[in-house]
């Protein structure tokens, strides 16, 4: 069995939750409940949240293979952000202005959601409304920012604005502590009467009923919510590809050294560099700074070896430093990664067949910080049958193509993050917008 100790090891966030990560006991056999839920992520358990708001006499099952929070749920960049997979401009495309900006305001009213539910039930995750900041360090980067608020001034919704840095800043975004917040919903569901088993491994599910190493659940509807793990089961696999991001933090900075850095407290930033780089200013005054650029692995392959890469830590630790020179050397202090869930056509779903009970979101690319909270409420307005505002935004019922079979997978994939670094380093060389990004923006959302 997997130790609290090392599930302390996972992640800056695991080894600073107040909190016992022992897992709780696992499923005891076969048991019959309403609702059975695959995963102890955000997305299963903001779901079993808004059942039991509709429907307190719900019994419903959490089944989770480690411990609640385990996966990216509990390991992410912690932007509780209006930030959705596909651009505004890509959902226009796709469905209809009107359908665009309903998704867009609803995600933004989601990051203000996520800290009411906190606030009430008392989850003290670090969370402050502090917004974005993404710096434009190039001539060519503050084009992106200026093309950026334009988009959002043309929209109409989104309230960007330019800084007089040349970047910008994004106020619908808050910061905090991701396993703070999953390790505290999975306590206040519990006290509601949500039973979590943990170490229990899901085998395979089928309409009514889930089998795991630990029995069988029979039940009215099965929750689908392992975001980047679906790629491990069956039926799954090639619904999403786990694609890893790593992270790093560092020793506690002086307060007065982040008022020259001049990134406040409750602030996350970014730039505008096309292989994608976020961080915080973490509530006990650290940076906690990621990126993408680990390789895809054969087969969507998940191993706790895939978790770190010694070349993207010290990439990540060099750009640091090289995006905050006045913070001077900074001393890495943790160091980790995860997969996370991409869909083919990078939009994120949820759904829900009445006929066969089974319900499924995901496909956020490292945006499911806020997107779960969304994806807990529609599927629980699309459980109980309601008819919402939720149940007619443009990710309900969509469902991605799959995507392709070895090797193309392996070679796109890997290819698709290579055409990013390129890009920056085309940006870089000629200080024009690059090529490889234009060419590659409609398979990433743009």
């Amino acid at each position: 069995m997997v130790t609290a100790l090392t599930y302390r090891e996972l992640s800056f966030w695991h080894d600073t939750v107040p909190d016992d990560l022992t897992p709780r006991d696992p499923l005891p056999g076969d048991l019959v409940a309403d609702v059975a839920i695959i995963g102890g992520g955000l997305t299963g358990l903001w779901t079993a949240y808004y059942l039991l708001e509709a429907d307190p006499t719900l019994d419903i099952v959490v089944l989770e293979k480690n411990i609640a929070g385990y996966g990216a749920s509990g390991r992410n960049g912690g932007w509780c952000s209006a930030l959705f997979p596909a651009s505004t401009a890509a959902l226009e495309r796709r469905h209809g202005l009107d359908a665009a900006l309903a998704m867009r305001r609803a995600m933004i009213a989601t990051v203000g959601e996520v800290g009411r539910v906190t606030a009430a039930e008392g989850i003290d995750c670090d969370f402050a409304l502090g917004g974005t900041i993404a710096y434009a360090r190039t001539a060519v980067q503050q084009r992106a920012a200026r093309a950026e608020v334009a988009e959002a001034a043309h929209y109409g919704v989104d309230a960007i604005e330019l800084r007089a840095d040349g970047g910008s800043f994004d106020p619908a975004c808050a910061r905090l502590h991701p396993a703070k917040l999953v390790r505290g919903l999975a306590r206040v569901l519990e006290s509601k009467g949500v039973r979590l088993f943990e170490a229990t491994e899901v085998l395979d599910f089928a309409p009514r009923s889930v089998r795991t190493n630990r029995g069988t659940v029979t039940c009215e509807t099965v929750v689908v919510a392992m975001e980047g793990y679906s790629a491990t089961m069956r039926q799954t696999h090639r619904r999403v590809l786990p694609l890893y991001s790593l992270m790093i933090a560092t020793e506690p900075l002086p307060d007065a050294v982040w008022d020259e850095i001049g990134v406040a407290h409750g602030q996350t930033f970014t730039d505008f560099r096309h292989l994608l780089v976020y961080g915080q200013r973490t509530a006990d005054n650290r940076f906690a700074f990621g990126g993408r650029g680990a390789g895809y692995h054969w087969g969507s392959r998940i191993r706790p070896e895939y978790d770190r890469s010694a070349a993207v830590f010290t990439h990540l630790h060099r750009e640091l430093e090289q995006l905050f020179p006045a913070a001077g050397p900074l001393t890495v202090t943790h160091r980790w990664g995860g997969p996370l869930g991409v869909p083919r056509d990078w939009h994120a779903g949820a759904s829900f067949d009445r006929a066969s009970g089974i319900a499924t979101a995901g496909g956020y690319v490292g945006d499911g910080l806020s997107t779960t909270n969304l994806a807990g409420r529609t599927l629980a307005d699309l459980m109980t049958g309601r008819d919402t505002e939720l149940t007619s935004l443009p990710w309900v019922g969509h469902r991605s193509p799959r995507w392709e079979p070895e090797p193309l997978r392996f070679i796109g994939a890997n290819l698709g993050t290579l055409a990013m670094r390129v890009a920056d380093a085309e940006e870089s060389i000629t200080k024009r917008p690059s090529i490889a990004a234009r060419i590659m923006g409609p398979l990433v959302g743009h």
